[in-house]
């Protein structure tokens, strides 16, 4: 992935304006088709496979006019209801007039259940919306346009309901504030406003797209409130720090002068492939709420990885792209701050993440065991944690539905806010209204429920619904506790009267998903821990660094939700961040824990990748855990900082579904950043020394190599460099194909040939196909090759499409059957008899090349060896290579070549095992396999004298211990 990230970086950079205004039209595209489409906001709870659910879809069918959406008109008036009783109701008619409306029962309506408050100044008119399609906003703004009548007539008119919660998606300046706090923190980390404006200005872009995006989709489909909310939120934070890693290790690499695209393309192979790994951890964390089935989470979920994967694109594309415009403007002021800072060695001269890190290493139990007491008193409010969906009692004060919403509890009682619907099956009833009385009569006698407001079957007398009214609130605990004592006397009424029984209502359903989320924590917990286990298990190669990861997530998590416990349901602060203390929103735990994962294993990734670097280049365990850690903390602090300050801009003036979310998030990101990572991390590492790379060999060989370090990309780029030294066009140095398991073979290949040569190869034939193949890239290999500058490894898929291999043995189809079969690879939409006539010429072409000719029809295995060779030399022609590898398991017959050269002519590069190849009086040039064991021993000898003149010249020096020390550090 290294390499194609730096491919992707160069290219970028090279288009710099093409893939700058690709970007521009992209974000134009989304956001004038949210406009056109015209964002339809809106809040649904559904939650399939639970029985209140089910219960409400089987009302939408039999019961439409009681399985709607609902509103309740809060009338109020100081000289009484009664005084303005015509008024009333003509607003109640001017409402069930409204398109959609299923009906308006008005306080004296014969449908009416005590709607007017005992002392006759509140009163309320329920409106029933139709099942589907009507609490849209064109809907409600004409039910709410109904009261300008009223309140003339001095009647205070307000509405409740979940329609009316909070339908804006606005930003507040806080927010702006957040994204200030960014930029400072940018500033700091890179002492140049040009450098710190460009996360800001790929991650806007990025949320700018996504918020097109999901408002766009709204439109379509039911888009929650919270959710663009959430997809900025994310976008902005994810899409500032990925580009940060990126633009800071190109900074870093221009101090040490390397140049704009090479430092560029570089930056983005290795940093962009450790924000590609990030991203994904995000994305697959927050796609996997999807295992949770409930709708609006998963389309909350689907905008946020939206989010994430276009940050990701933008960081690895649009970024370079700018890069590439600022050019050496980016490049530190020799002797400024960051020129010294990318310069800098830190054991003479310690950084701050440098002497924190030695401080950790002198005492690591005490940090650890620090790290741990903090954290686990962090957590200890999670014990009480509540769940629950927000109602219109949490809305804003002085908003409509809070102020209906305080008005019916205080005139009729709280639960009057979060009735309960209780469905009855009467179908088997006899006395159907008998039957109701009866029920109605035991439902009035389970604890917690204040009242019946009504209880009435349908037209065909095969369901009836009664409507319970509870003693409490609809995000009250003791709700819960009423629902499940009317869902256990279910059983006892449905063998009494033979009426099954179910609960449903907008309350119930919420109860249901509450209890359907709190169930999902444990299990989601335990797979988003596996999960990080394994991601760190491969990118690592070691045991005990996933552990202690997974641990220190744990311990992150944990805290979150304690923090968020203490602050929005015991009401620590509540005054000072503008909200009411309550239970916690049902969906925070499971969003904070897949969020807080990915950016959690971010911050693993770049700190101890940094020690295994270090490692991998000679420092002893306890060295590498300082010299790693102090080459990213920089980094690091900056991203966590401006995690935090994004996420917590949301939380002073934030919508209140979003309160918590933010606040976990930002609570969660400081802890696993500057505790977790950066304190107890180090610790453990340190503790563990050289146990914390341990692998056992069998599961080395079994796991595939992630290369989220870039590793693969400096090999290709020595490749690379040696490629343009070896030069030719064919070029070959000590070249071992692998036999398997990393064991490579006793044969070493070496050869520098130019455009147009002919190479004779020696040696047997299961060699040289083990050669071929790993040319191809089919096989592994050590040493060197190149082909036209294409280097191995990390260009096989090119030297795959310029080498043709052809192998003469073991065909048994005719030629025309194998030249129709290659072709319709190359084609696969041609049509039949095109393909025949095209493979009839690739036959006539080979009878010219061959000089004699070809039975079209005769199987390959039966042609003499040369037309054999013609016509598998034509088919391969085809793909116009620019180099063809001719071999049998006998060697190619005499004259394979010559072919070859007349169907490539002379800049064709043609590698043959037959005896003695002539093409066009071209010389052949010797291509044998040498004894790699022999070369091996050469190689020692040659190094062991080296060192010993080294030794003898150091001996003889007269340089001081110091000096010698220092050297030797050095080199």
């Amino acid at each position: 992935m290294a390499t194609w990230l730096s491919r992707v970086g160069a290219a970028s950079m090279r288009r710099a304006w093409f893939v700058i205004i690709a970007w521009v039209v992209a974000l134009g595209g989304v956001l004038g088709g949210a406009v056109a489409l015209g964002p339809n906001m809106q809040e649904s709870f559904e939650i399939p496979g639970t029985e209140s659910q089910e219960a409400l879809d089987h009302l939408g069918s039999v019961f439409p006019q009681v399985a709607g959406s609902s509103v309740q008109v809060v009338l109020s008036a100081d000289d009484g209801i009664e005084a303005h009783r015509d008024a009333i109701e003509q607003q109640a008619e001017a409402i069930a007039d409204v398109g959609l409306v299923a009906q308006a029962v008005d306080p004296w309506s014969d449908f009416a259940n005590d709607q007017i408050a005992d002392d006759g100044t509140v009163a309320y008119t329920l409106v029933q919306f139709e099942p589907t399609g009507g609490a849209k906003p064109e809907t409600l703004d004409e039910v709410v346009a109904t009261a300008d009548a009223l309140r003339a007539d001095g009647v205070q008119v307000e509405f409740a309901g979940q329609v009316f919660q909070s339908q804006s998606v606005g930003v507040t300046i806080v927010e702006v504030f957040g994204v200030v706090f960014a930029g400072l923190v940018l500033f700091v980390t890179f002492w140049s406003l040009l450098a710190a404006g460009m996360p800001l200005l790929t991650a806007l872009v990025g949320v700018g797209i996504t918020m097109g995006g999901v408002l766009g989709a709204s439109a379509l489909v039911t888009v929650s409130n919270s959710a663009p909310l959430m997809a900025l939120m994310i976008g902005l934070a994810v899409g500032i720090d990925y580009a940060l890693f990126i633009l800071s290790r190109h900074r870093s690499q221009l101090a040490r002068g390397m140049g704009v695209i090479e430092s560029g393309s570089l930056a983005v192979g290795t940093s962009g492939t450790a924000v590609v790994f990030a991203g994904i951890t995000v994305i697959v964390a927050l796609v996997g709420l999807l295992i949770v089935n409930i709708p609006f989470l998963s389309v909350m979920a689907i905008g946020a990885a939206a989010s994430v994967a276009i940050a990701i694109a933008a960081a690895t594309t649009l970024l370079p792209a700018i890069m590439a415009l600022a050019g050496e403007r980016l490049r530190p002021k020799a002797g400024g701050r960051a020129h010294r800072l990318a310069l800098r060695d830190v054991d003479a001269q310690p950084t701050l993440g440098m002497r924190w890190v030695t401080a950790i290493s002198k005492r690591p139990v005490l940090a650890i065991l620090g790290v741990v007491v903090v954290a686990v008193v962090a957590a200890l409010p999670a014990a009480s944690l509540q769940l629950a969906l927000p109602d219109n009692g949490r809305e804003a004060a002085g908003s409509t539905q809070r102020i209906a919403n305080d008005t019916l509890q205080e005139a009729f009682g709280d639960g009057t806010t979060g009735p309960l619907v209780v469905m009855l099956d009467i179908t088997q009833s006899t006395d159907v209204m008998g039957v109701i009385d009866d029920v109605v009569d035991e439902l009035e006698q389970v604890p917690g429920v204040d009242s019946i407001a009504g209880a009435f079957p349908d037209e065909t007398l095969d369901t009836a619904i009664v409507q319970v009214i509870p003693t409490t609130g609809p995000a009250d605990p003791a709700t819960v506790d009423v629902v499940h004592a009317l869902r256990e006397i279910a059983p006892e009424i449905e063998a009494e009267h033979d009426t099954p029984m179910s609960v449903t209502g907008m309350t119930a359903v919420q109860i249901d998903l509450s209890q359907r989320l709190a169930d999902a924590l444990i299990p989601f917990g335990a797979v988003v821990v596996s999960l990080s286990v394994l991601i760190l298990l491969l990118v690592f190669r070691s045991i005990l660094v996933p552990l202690t990861a997974a641990l220190g997530f744990v311990l992150s998590v944990l805290a979150a939700f304690g923090a968020t416990v203490a602050i929005f349901q015991w009401g620590w602060g509540a005054e000072l961040l503008h909200f009411e203390p309550g239970p916690i929103l049902s969906f925070m735990p499971v969003l904070t824990m897949s969020v807080l994962f990915g950016l959690a294993m971010d911050y693993q990734m770049f700190l101890v990748s940094g020690m295994r670097e270090a490692y991998a280049h000679g420092h002893d365990a306890r060295s590498a855990v300082r010299h790693g850690f102090a080459a990213n903390a920089r980094v690091v602090t900056a991203a966590a900082l401006i995690m935090f300050f994004v996420f917590f801009a949301f939380v002073p003036e934030g919508m209140a579904m979003i309160k918590a979310i933010a606040f976990g998030l930002a609570f969660g990101v400081a802890v696993d950043a500057f505790l977790v990572r950066m304190t107890l991390v180090p610790a453990l590492m340190t503790l563990m020394g050289e146990k914390a790379w341990w692998l056992p060999k069998w599961l080395d060989r079994a796991l595939p190599d992630m290369d989220v370090e870039g590793e693969s990309l400096g090999r290709h780029r020595t490749a690379l460099a040696w490629a343009a030294d070896a030069g030719g066009h064919l070029a070959l140095e000590r070249l071992r194909p692998e036999l398997g398991h990393d064991a490579s073979g006793s044969a070493s290949w070496t050869i520098t040939a130019p455009r147009g040569a002919v190479v004779r190869l020696d040696g047997g034939f299961a060699e040289r196909q083990r050669l071929a193949h790993a040319l191809l890239g089919d096989i592994g290999a050590v040493g060197h090759a190149h082909l036209g500058g294409a280097a191995l490894p990390g260009d096989a898929a090119t030297l795959r499409e310029r080498m043709a291999l052809v192998d003469l043995d073991g065909h048994v189809e005719s030629a025309h059957q194998a030249a129709r079969a290659a072709l319709a690879l190359r084609s696969p939409f041609a049509v039949g008899p095109v393909l025949d006539r095209r493979a009839t010429a690739l036959v006539e072409r080979a009878s010219i090349a061959a000089g004699a000719p070809i039975d079209a029809a005769a199987p390959l295995s039966r042609l003499a060896p040369l037309e054999r060779a013609a016509v598998l030399l034509t088919i391969a022609m085809e793909r116009r290579p620019s180099l063809v590898w001719i071999d049998a398991a006998a060697g190619a017959p005499t004259g394979a070549a010559a072919i070859a050269a007349r169907l490539g002519g002379d800049e064709l590069t043609i590698v043959t095992s037959e005896a003695a190849p002539e093409a066009h009086g071209r010389a052949a040039i010797e291509l044998a396999p040498a004894d790699a064991a022999a070369e091996d021993r050469e190689a020692e000898a040659a190094r062991a004298a080296a060192e010993a003149a080294s030794a003898d010249e150091l001996t003889e020096s007269d340089t001081p211990t110091g000096e010698l020390a220092t050297t030797g550090a050095d080199r």
